[in-house]
């Protein structure tokens, strides 16, 4: 994912080692999976704002960025609270607080 690396998710998380990359790198996988999916994009559209690109046919300059920010915060929201969690997620919970995050980019809400 451009908006979010491996290296900025280990750092988010605070892991300084290289002992978790596989974990990590799936959970953020996960995280960036849910995400589209609780914001109710498609793979183009994913594809889209996860690109290097400044502009997009759906978005100006500033809504893009203001996109992929709130993209980005709910992506390692999800990716911190799969880490915390892995033997005991509530996921509904997930849900519920992803859901509140991206209502405002969720496709088909307005």
């Amino acid at each position: 994912m451009i908006f979010v690396t491996l290296e900025q998710a280990k750092a988010y998380l605070r892991v300084d080692t290289s002992d978790e990359d596989a974990v990590i790198g799936g959970l953020l996988a996960s995280a960036g999976n849910l995400c589209r999916d609780v914001a109710r994009l498609t793979d183009g559209q994913w594809a889209d704002i996860d690109s290097d690109k400044t502009r997009s046919e759906r978005y100006t300059a500033a809504e893009l960025a203001a996109v992929r920010e709130t993209l980005r915060v709910a992506v390692l929201y999800a990716l911190g609270y799969l880490f915390e969690h892995r033997e005991e997620a509530d996921h509904h919970a997930l849900m519920l607080t992803l859901r509140s995050l991206l209502f405002g980019i969720r496709e088909g809400v307005v």
